[in-house]
Formats: C-alpha cells, sequence, structure tokens
C-alpha cells in the first residue's frame, strides 16, 4: 500500500518559489492549466473594471450634487431677502417716505375715487 506524503510547512518556500519562477516566466496561467477559463477570467476582469468605473463615475455625480445644494442653499438665502426687501417698499408708509424723499408732490388721496357709469 503507499502512503499519501503529508503536507509540510516547507512547501509553502517550495510553492512560493514555484509560483513566482511562474509569473516571472510567464507561466503561471499555462502552469495552473487556466487556458480554457481564459474567456472566464477575461470576463470577471471586466466585470470588475466596470464596477470600478461606475463606482468613480457615481462619486463623481455625488460631489456635483454636495457642490450644487451648497449653491442652491446660497439662493434661497438671497430669494428671501430679496422677498423681504419687496414687500418692505410696497408698503404705503415706505412708498410715502420715499416719494417725500425724492421731493414729489404726490400723496395719498383724500377722498374716495368717483366711480362713472
Amino acid at each position: 500500500m503507499e502512503e499519501k506524503r503529508k503536507w509540510k510547512v516547507s512547501d509553502i518556500w517550495k510553492l512560493l518559489k514555484n509560483g513566482i519562477a511562474a509569473i516571472v516566466t510567464g507561466n503561471l496561467l499555462l502552469r495552473l492549466n487556466a487556458g480554457k477559463y481564459f474567456v472566464h477570467i477575461a470576463y470577471t476582469f471586466l466585470l470588475f473594471w466596470i464596477l470600478i468605473f461606475e463606482s468613480l463615475v457615481a462619486d463623481n455625480v455625488l460631489s456635483k450634487v454636495e457642490n450644487n445644494n451648497g449653491k442652491i442653499k446660497e439662493m434661497e438665502i438671497i430669494y428671501a431677502d430679496k422677498t423681504f426687501e419687496v414687500a418692505s417698499m410696497s408698503r404705503r408708509s415706505a412708498v410715502q417716505k420715499r416719494l417725500e424723499a425724492m421731493g414729489s408732490s404726490v400723496q395719498e388721496p383724500t377722498a374716495q375715487a368717483i366711480v362713472i357709469e
């Protein structure tokens, strides 16, 4: 009866040495007999490349969204300020004061408007 050889820690060094030599000489895929799986390996690398590219694009889009949200908040503040200015300018007392400051003789009507029938 033939006895199976047991695995030893020293086999790791041999495995690493043979693996590095195969990589350097370009025979790694041949030693692993991966020629028939080359299409699958290439497809897997393509999928990983697409995944990385997609994450970069998503990160770019999210950074643009974040920048634009800041700009929108600034514009909302400016809009609220302008709305307040317009509302304060349209009050009767403010209009009267501005007209007096400009030296205008226009004033509020003292009598009701006449309706022509």
